[in-house]
């Protein structure tokens, strides 16, 4: 089974309220013969664009293949939030590879956060953009948690665009009783992901990269040329870029030790109407600290888009309830709200929660396994690789030296191992602890 196709149609994009609301973007052609490249990339999503606008935008002759369409994978279907730092907080970073490299990767995640904002600008992509994410805690003990994490970003990083909130300043934004504190991070911000993204292709049109969609990459023939084979031609190129996160599938053995695909999901409701402002006061986006995250915001029609629920099998389970049992958790009178739209997706996971960059042959590079922090890291990943292959490896070495632990089990027992741990971390989540 392969995760590609075991939920989606060929070449469409989910029922998602992303897909209803989306700029519209004709089809590419299907790979067909044999074609050469300086850089073929493997994957359309925001790291695979980035790293292709980039590679143009410096005279290279670029190939994008997408086994669907520019901006079908976890690009186009995510809570759409630009966060801050890395997804492992800097305090445990610290820890991770001490203080001068944790400084390094907070620079490195605040360039992410300022490519994206620069590129919607430089090439006027309608993706409604705002700032703001609050991270909203389920107890006193995790407030107290977070309020002691402000002032070490604002004290050792001087990081002034973040704020504790009490609970009377976070219910101020967010009116859910099931919150008892947070913050409020204006640096960081939300946006229409999959426009996005599909504001990323048009400009790599522009800066003439060729795309193929509905074309399905099934090996990579190594050597000084390397050949990107599909089921309808072949790629000789240079050099090659893996984009693919959580849709990796056998590509590479080392890569898929390493990221594991999860699937996530989210709905939205129908319009809320004067209801809205009992779920946020303020255009802002919510991350809560459940180790699943609960994730929501409203969108620029007034619906609740609310993130929730993970699996790790192939097949989706029943996403409508999936979702809603947290949504209700959290906001009781939105129990019977009719959802317009629910959709799940497949992204990727490591070990410790961190990306996975890494270069797989002199002339192969890979980034993935985001691990839900992907629409500023993914982005920056693939300006890093396309820095790396025009001989500027410094910001993709720094990420490609943060240590990455294989999955216990390897691709063959990854998935049941994690569902073992997901279960006690479940338990943790409903016992409050």
């Amino acid at each position: 089974m392969n995760l590609l196709y075991s939920n989606d149609r060929q070449g469409a994009f989910p029922p998602s309220w992303y897909a209803a609301t989306a700029q519209p973007r004709e089809p590419k052609p299907q790979l067909r013969g044999e074609a050469k490249a300086d850089v073929c990339i493997v994957g359309g999503g925001f790291t695979g664009l980035s790293a292709a606008l980039h590679l143009a935008e410096r005279g290279y002759d670029v190939a994008l293949i997408e086994a669907h369409r520019v901006g079908f994978g976890a690009s186009g279907r995510n809570g759409g939030q630009l966060g801050s730092g890395q997804r492992m907080e800097q305090d445990a970073l610290e820890k991770l590879v001490g203080d001068d490299d944790a400084l390094k990767l907070w620079h490195l995640a605040e360039e992410a956060k300022s490519l994206v904002k620069l590129l919607i600008k430089n090439h006027k992509i309608g993706c409604h953009l705002k700032p703001g994410i609050a991270h909203a805690c389920l107890s006193k003990s995790e407030m107290r948690h977070e309020h002691a994490y402000v002032k070490h970003l604002q004290s050792r990083y001087s990081y002034d665009d973040i704020k504790p909130l009490s609970p009377d300043e976070l219910h101020a934004i967010c009116p859910s009783l099931r919150y008892k504190g947070g913050s409020l991070d204006m640096g960081a911000a939300h946006l229409h992901p999959l426009n996005f993204a599909l504001g990323l292709a048009e400009a790599c049109e522009r800066a003439g990269v060729r795309f193929y969609e509905n074309t399905h990459v099934h090996n990579i023939v190594e050597g000084k040329t390397l050949t990107v084979r599909c089921d309808t031609g072949r790629v000789e190129a240079a050099h090659v870029i893996l984009a693919c996160n959580g849709y990796l599938g056998g590509l590479n053995r080392r890569v898929a030790g390493r990221v594991m695909p999860i699937n996530n999901f989210i709905a939205a409701t129908e319009p809320l109407g004067t209801d809205a402002a009992k779920v946020l006061t303020k255009d802002v986006a919510v991350a809560d600290s459940k180790f699943v995250v609960n994730y929501f915001r409203l969108s620029h029609d007034n619906r609740l888009l609310f993130g929730g629920g993970e699996s790790y099998g192939y097949k989706f389970p029943d996403i409508d309830k999936t979702v809603r049992k947290p949504m209700a958790e959290i906001f009781p009178h939105l129990q019977d709200v009719k959802f317009d739209y629910a959709w799940g997706g497949t992204l990727a996971i490591t070990m410790k929660r961190l990306p996975y960059l890494a270069r797989l042959a002199p002339n192969m590079l890979s980034a993935s396994g985001y691990s839900g922090h992907g629409v500023g890291t993914a982005t920056h990943a693939g300006k890093l690789m396309s820095d790396a292959i025009a001989g500027e490896a410094e910001g993709f070495d720094i990420m490609s030296q943060i240590p990455c632990t294989p999955f216990p089990g390897g691709p063959a027992l990854r998935s049941p191992l994690l569902t073992l741990a997901m279960t006690w971390y479940a338990v943790r989540d409903r016992l409050g602890v």
